[in-house]
This record gives C-alpha cells, sequence and structure tokens, in this order.
C-alpha cells in the first residue's frame, strides 16, 4: 500500500473509532440521566448540554430518542438468528436457542437475557415509549429469526413453518426476557435469577419439545 492511501486508511479508521466513542458517550450520559430522572422528564437539549455538543449532534447519532436507550437494538434484533446460524452440527435450532439462553446467563450476552442493573429496568418499565420501542425490537427479533429459519431449511416463500417456529421460540425468549427484567427491578440477589431463569428456559423449551425439538436440525 502507498504512504498516502495508508495515511488515508489510518485516518478514515482513527474517524470511525472517535465517532464510536462519541455514540457511545452520548449513549451512557444519556441513560444515567433517564435513569434519575426519569426517560420522559429528559430531553434531547439536557443530553446535549450534558456531554458538550449540539442538539443536532444528538439527532445525527441518534434520531429516536429512545434509541440512546436501546443503542444495542441491532444485536438484540439479530441475536436468536445469530444463534440460529452459529448451532452446532446435530443441534436444532430449538436445542441452540435453548442451550445459549442458559449460556448467557453468565453474563457474557445480556441482550439474549434480559440482565441490566435494576435502574435500567425500573426505567424501560416506567415508560411506556420505551415499552413500545421495545416491543418493536422484539418483532424484529422474531422477523429475522424466520427470514434465517427459512433459509436454514431451504422453506418456500409460501411455507408457513418457519414463521410458525420463530413466533413460538421468539415468544419462549420474550417471556424469559422479561421475568428476567421483573427480577433486575425488584433487585434479586443474582444467583437467585438465575436459577429461576434457568428454570423458567426449562419450562418454556419443555412445553416446545414436541413440536420443535427435532426442527432446524444442522447436518454436517
Amino acid at each position: 500500500m502507498q504512504q498516502g492511501a495508508a495515511r488515508a486508511a489510518t485516518g478514515t479508521g482513527l474517524r470511525e473509532r472517535k465517532k464510536q466513542e462519541t455514540r457511545e458517550r452520548l449513549s451512557h450520559v444519556a441513560t444515567l440521566l433517564f435513569i434519575e430522572r426519569g426517560f420522559d422528564h429528559v430531553t434531547i437539549s439536557d443530553i446535549a448540554e450534558a456531554t458538550g455538543v449540539s442538539k443536532m449532534t444528538v439527532t445525527n447519532y441518534f434520531p429516536l430518542k429512545e434509541d440512546l436507550v436501546f443503542d444495542a437494538h441491532e444485536l438484540v434484533a439479530d441475536s436468536l438468528a445469530q444463534v440460529v446460524r452459529e448451532r452446532r452440527t446435530g443441534e436444532s435450532a430449538h436445542h441452540a436457542l435453548h442451550r445459549a439462553y442458559v449460556d448467557a446467563l453468565d453474563g457474557t450476552y445480556p441482550v439474549l437475557t434480559g440482565h441490566s442493573s435494576p435502574g435500567f429496568a425500573r426505567m424501560v418499565h416506567d415508560s411506556a415509549r420505551l415499552r413500545a420501542r421495545e416491543r418493536e425490537i422484539e418483532e424484529q427479533r422474531e422477523e429475522r429469526l424466520a427470514a434465517t429459519l427459512a433459509a436454514e431449511t431451504g422453506a418456500a416463500p409460501d411455507d408457513l413453518a418457519p414463521r410458525l417456529a420463530a413466533a413460538q421460540l421468539a415468544g419462549a425468549h420474550r417471556v424469559l426476557f422479561r421475568l428476567v427484567r421483573s427480577l433486575m427491578r425488584e433487585e434479586t440477589p443474582q444467583a437467585e435469577a438465575d436459577r429461576r431463569a434457568v428454570e423458567a428456559a426449562r419450562e418454556a423449551f419443555g412445553l416446545l419439545e414436541p413440536s420443535l425439538g427435532g426442527y432446524a436440525v444442522r447436518v454436517g
């Protein structure tokens, strides 16, 4: 690579890192303000003042105020589909999602489990706008799971099986996610919260085992 091109690439990388740092700082500061005052009582102007940027900068990074809270919404929306894409040989989508959920309770992947601070959990619960945005993200997660199941099984466009399976599997995760969030709001000790989540996952996926235990098994 020529020196000019190398410098350009380095500059581009630095700009991207700075943009990511700004994005993370805006989200972090805004979330702290939301937890302290309530989501509906904090304005974009408040966030801009607290972070030392303009209102336009805040809205350029986050056109939706709600996404200052759900800055990882793309990871959440893709989380179930990713588990299915990465499932093990001989493992069904159902078994992979059950395993991944229990494995993630160690805190390595909170977007899959619903783990959060008590303040964050209460903030979302107390805001109708945040609850509505979270439901939209949940719908996206189900749609992406359905698309992945269709691709993985070679389903025809009019085949209902991937969509029906996605609705049931995403529904199980939604129930588990909200259970954990409720435990976080109540400041349940981590060990107890995880124990209850494991038991709930066993029940939820156990109910789906007869119909989905052998669906979308990875071959080879």
